[in-house]
């Protein structure tokens, strides 16, 4: 079993001239001060990393009031007035790295929030104007990774690994000129040691990385097994299965003792290398830099500020590695959101509107899902939606009733065939304006994770309170919603997980009804009603539908029978169609044989 990813395991990229290209593009997202402001802190960088170099310096310098040279000696006397006059400098040093820290954590703080700000809101538009073949490609979990994940990992670089790996660099190009200044003997044993060490330390440090990441994918498919097992503890005891799942963890547990055993011993190997070899070096460079000294070749401040910058330098080589892996996460962050923003909108930016108060007919309509482009769902399929009237589909499931609902809300392009709303094709016509006179009450219905009068209202968002409440109250859900002590503002949890089937119909139907739309569509409507409440909410559907085009999907027959026009649907074509009466009056209606049997449609059409 494959291990899961968490959203912050982000892929690195390697670098090349498109995805540069797209990390350039978050400039835009800063405005013309902010690019200033960003210059301003990348400069404040430069001079506190420029003050830190400079800490090394005056250490030696501190070392050489204490041991003065004369004659190639070496004295104890020590200057207290230029240890004093360094400490000075040493105060001025510290204030100088505090306050150009802070002023470029700020600046580049503000710059970045700013800019991840234009960035999420340009993306989440990018999302919701996607059309329903990108939902269908993309999982939730991968489109919610671009806004957590992906954002964090251009916030983290853009506020502290970018500013790291400039301030890295600077120390190196620093630190290696002012060794040189200071011995260029030493600074060539240096060179012909240190990087050697650092380079093999890198490649070992890789090696660790790599190990351990194994170890977390095994500690992953740990974590997979305890909560398939939780979620499904029912099955598993159902199944006394207890014993499968307790040996199935131990033998993955095992493995991962194992391999956790096998990091532990390479990690120590990888503590003892750089225990001999780097420090090993460091500890050659000093003695041949004490012998400089002892030879008055070098005062022994300079040695100390000598080692100091090598120390910082290796420091800085080591840290840069592990920023540019950071920095390489940011560039495939960068072009997973920037080809999301570039992807293609469904939104109709065509100007031409037109009022839903013509039939719609749907003429010679072929369809298949992008994603199965070789399987067709729709066939042939010609009918009309008469103006103010009720039209019912029935069929059973599969059938592809709720398709022709996503073609009438374009939420699919037919291949072939049109949906015209008198002679006018609504592929022409301006989307929003189109849908915003369309009510669609689902049968699995998913609400929003406030209150129970912001998922009402969300139907009409400038609706008055009386309005809504009228809404409840034509809908039968008034009476359960003020049986709840905070009434209209109980809270109705995740997709509305807080409420019973039936009290979630009501309110998407209190939604429907407060939007008063022009095409109403109701897909299994009162599927999760019970007896009494269906016949309620019936009296509020068919007061609403009165005079109101209206798409009745059903499979009950007490729901379709009173519809002005009932289609029958069989296999994605039209098998017949008529009113309650003329169908029945047919001996060879499948309509007549389903009302007959006083059976699920989905049973007879399925047979």
């Amino acid at each position: 079993m494959a291990a899961r990813k968490t959203d912050r395991e982000i892929p690195k990229v390697t670098l090349n001239r498109e995805n540069l290209k797209k990390s350039v593009r978050l400039f835009r997202y800063m405005s013309k001060p902010n690019r200033g402001l960003f210059a301003l802190g990348t400069l404040f960088l430069a001079i506190s990393a420029g003050a830190s170099i400079l800490f090394p310096k005056l250490l030696g310098n501190m070392m050489d009031g204490v041991f003065v040279y004369k004659d190639g000696g070496v004295t104890t006397a020590p200057s207290t007035e230029r240890i004093q006059e360094i400490a000075g400098y040493f105060v001025i040093l510290f204030a100088v790295q505090a306050v150009f820290s802070f002023l470029r954590i700020s600046l580049y703080v503000r710059v970045t929030e700013d800019m991840t700000k234009g960035l999420r809101t340009d993306l989440f538009e990018s999302v919701v104007s996607q059309n329903m073949h990108f939902f269908g490609e993309n999982r939730t979990g991968e489109i919610l990774s671009r806004f957590s994940a992906d954002i964090a990992q251009i916030q983290d670089t853009f506020t502290t690994n970018l500013a790291f790996f400039l301030r890295q660099i600077l120390v190196m190009i620093a630190g290696i000129i002012l060794i040189f200044t200071t011995s260029s003997e030493l600074a060539l044993y240096m060179l012909a040691s240190i990087p050697v060490v650092v380079v093999v330390a890198l490649f070992f440090g890789k090696f660790i990385r790599k190990i351990s990441k194994e170890v977390q994918d095994i500690t992953a498919q740990n974590n997979v097994i305890v909560e398939e097992t939780s979620s499904g503890i029912i099955n598993v005891k159902a199944f006394s299965n207890e014993t499968f799942e307790t040996s199935r963890y131990t033998e993955n547990a095992d493995f991962l003792k194992r391999e956790s055993l096998k990091r532990g011993y390479w990690r120590g190997a990888f503590s003892s290398f750089i225990i001999i070899c780097l420090f090993g070096a460091i500890v050659w460079l000093i003695y041949l830099g004490l012998g400089m000294v002892q030879a008055g070749r070098m005062p022994i401040g300079e040695l100390f500020n000598f080692m100091l910058l090598t120390a910082f330098v290796g420091a800085s080589m080591g840290g840069m590695a592990e920023q540019f892996v950071q920095i390489q996460k940011t560039l495939g962050a960068i072009e997973r959101v920037i080809d999301i923003i570039d992807s293609p909108r469904e939104t109709n930016h065509s100007q031409e509107t037109q009022e839903i108060s013509q039939t719609i007919t749907f003429q010679n309509i072929q369809f298949a899902y992008p994603s199965r482009p070789e399987s067709l769902v729709l066939k042939n399929i010609n009918m009309e939606l008469i103006t103010g009237k009720t039209t019912a589909l029935v069929g059973a499931s599969g059938s592809g009733k709720s398709t022709l609902t996503a073609l009438l809300y374009q939420f699919y392009q037919p291949q072939e065939g049109q949906i015209t709303l008198g002679n006018t094709p609504i592929s022409s016509l301006n989307l929003h304006h189109y849908r915003s006179q369309m009510a669609l009450v689902p049968q699995e219905v998913s609400l929003f994770g406030g209150s129970i009068y912001e998922n009402i209202r969300y139907g009409k968002p400038d609706a008055s309170d009386h309005a809504i409440r009228e809404a409840a109250k034509d809908a039968f859900a008034l009476e359960f919603i003020e049986e709840f002590p905070e009434g209209f503002n109980t809270l109705v949890g995740d997709r509305g997980m807080k409420l019973s089937g039936g009290q979630k119909q009501r309110i998407a139907i209190a939604r429907a009804i407060l939007r008063d739309p022009k095409l109403l569509i109701l897909d299994e409507a009162t599927s999760a009603l019970d007896s009494e409440s269906e016949h309620y909410v019936q009296q509020a559907l068919q007061k609403l539908m009165h005079n109101r085009t209206s798409l009745v999907i059903a499979h009950r027959l007490s729901t379709i029978k009173n519809a002005d026009q009932i289609w029958v649907m069989q296999r994605g074509q039209i098998a017949e169609h008529g009113t309650h009466h003329e169908l029945v009056a047919n001996p060879n209606s499948l309509y007549k044989q389903m009302v007959d049997r006083q059976m699920d449609p989905n049973d007879f059409f399925a047979s």
